[in-house]
């Protein structure tokens, strides 16, 4: 090891932060968290370190360590963040966990058979057939299908049904047929309808269990398991990853139509409405802390989400942290804007949140003297529906179709209302990172949003980058690159 390097590892604080070998390219190597960055760092430089025997592809890159580079934070838990956040920024080859591209489950739809079937696969073969997931759980998604066969009466890539006329079809000519209770004798159409049941239940099974599992890790990280909660983060990102890359392939429009029409008539008479709510909307409030505070409403018509006409609110009646005020304001500016341009209302208004969220949103259409349509809350804890006109709540099962469906929504409303709150937040930091700087001037910070237009980009700006930028000199650079380091610690407290 040169002596340079020596030096600079006697040097490290014994505090919390991130490390990052380096090979003389200026290459990352790999990127570590510790508790205590002077002793986890050191520690690679042991002769008589255990892994040296262990694990030959670390012996491999301390032959290749040139140079190292440490951030310093307040807290083993923000350590763990960053640490995840640069292994995805800059994916150095010997951080395999992150970098092995896993490959998790996905469910496979056959589609070139009559009577389409579920199977397991790893891989994305077949343009033509329809995919789902990825899961993370093996051993849940095996149980998932053989449950999905049951409820849903599907067939998986074991059965080879039988043609028994023109568009007949006997799937089962053994005892299965009495223990699946489904009807065994079916037709193209009467199966396609089960596939598309099954198909919107699998739809949202693999972005739940995501949502799990990120909970758990901000349990894990919350309890100081640091260990499990890096290993659960990777698995997090990885997912996220991968998510990102599946693709799904629709059957036949009108027999999603008929499908998602059963779904409609099963809520219908769940709410006990005089017709099948085939025009939905439903409101979210999201805010960090008071902070940020805005709303989404997104629309679902003939059981489909209607992404065009979605749309976003600022709270503009108070500044803080309060959901019912909030859900008063947004749902009172919608329908009062509706019914001033006689637009008609939906059939359904659905509510993210309990009786006081429903009051609140109720309250709303009395204040502008409108009749309000079939208004409703879903609770998200046991899923418990709230009524606006008096009725006792409601919990049905959760394997109802009519449930699922309004899951689908809220999530929708949710998913469109964070991604709304941490658009504005990027847009605050990126007007304001170069605010609080010392010796940039508004034509120089100008200057510098002109040269790298993006606030990734400024993030990952090398010394001499910024030099690149004109008025930005060495002594300038450097004091701007150190800055934006630290800065970058600061996003990792953001939600994952």
């Amino acid at each position: 090891m040169r002596e340079a390097l020596k030096e600079k590892v006697r040097k490290l604080p014994d505090t919390p932060g991130v490390y990052m070998m380096k090979d003389r390219f200026g290459t990352i190597l790999y990127v570590g968290k510790a508790k205590r960055l002077k002793r986890r760092v050191s520690s690679y430089f042991q002769p008589s370190r255990k892994h040296r025997l262990e694990q030959p592809k670390v012996v491999a890159m301390i032959d290749l360590i040139h140079d190292l580079q440490v951030i310093e934070v307040k807290s083993e838990a923000e350590a763990l963040l960053l640490e995840g956040r640069l292994i995805k920024e800059w994916r150095p080859k010997y951080n395999t966990m992150l970098t092995d591209d896993k490959r998790f489950l996905l469910v496979r739809l056959d589609m070139n058979k009559a009577l389409p079937t579920f199977r397991l696969s790893r891989l994305k073969t077949n343009d033509q057939d329809r995919y789902f997931g990825p899961f993370a759980h093996s051993s849940l998604l095996r149980k998932t299908l053989h449950e999905m066969r049951r409820k849903f009466g599907v067939l998986l890539g074991d059965t080879h049904p039988l043609k028994i006329g023109d568009n007949e079809w006997k799937l089962y000519d053994d005892v299965r047929a009495e223990i699946y209770t489904h009807e065994n004798i079916v037709t193209k159409e009467s199966y396609a309808e089960r596939i598309e049941a099954a198909c919107e239940f699998l739809e949202g099974k693999s972005r739940k269990w995501l949502e799990d599992l990120k909970e758990e890790m901000i349990k894990a990280s919350e309890d100081q398991r640091y260990e499990k909660a890096a290993e659960l983060r990777d698995i997090v990102f990885a997912l996220e990853k991968t998510l990102k890359k599946v693709r799904t392939f629709t059957v036949k429009p009108p027999l999603l139509k008929k499908a998602n029409g059963i779904v409609l008539d099963t809520l219908q008479k769940a709410l006990q409405m005089k017709k099948a709510p085939e025009s939905i909307e439903c409101f979210d409030i999201s805010h960090v802390s008071g902070s940020y505070c805005v709303a989404s409403m997104v629309r679902f018509e003939n059981g489909l989400p209607a992404n065009k006409k979605y749309r976003r609110f600022k709270i503009k009646s108070f500044i803080g942290n309060d959901d019912f005020r909030a859900m008063e304001e947004v749902v009172g500016r919608r329908y009062k804007r509706l019914h001033d341009e006689e637009k008609p209302f939906p059939d359904l208004v659905v509510i993210d949140g309990g009786a006081g969220q429903v009051g609140a949103a109720l309250k709303a259409f009395w204040s502008h003297e409108l009749q309000p349509p079939t208004l409703i809350g879903l609770a998200k804890k046991e899923e418990t529906i709230i009524f606006s006109d008096g009725r006792e709540p409601l919990i049905l099962p959760r394997r109802n179709d009519g449930l699922r469906l309004l899951q689908r929504v809220r999530d929708e409303a949710h998913r469109f209302a964070n991604t709304f709150n941490a658009d504005l937040r990027s847009k605050k930091i990126r007007q304001s990172i170069l605010d609080d700087f010392e010796g940039l001037g508004p034509v120089k910070r100008k200057a510098i949003w002109e040269h790298f237009q993006t606030l990734e980009k400024l993030r990952k700006a090398s010394e001499d980058d910024l030099m690149q930028v004109e008025g930005i000199g060495p002594k300038l650079a450097s004091r701007l690159y150190e800055y934006l380091s630290k800065q970058k610690t600061k996003r990792l407290i953001q939600p994952l």
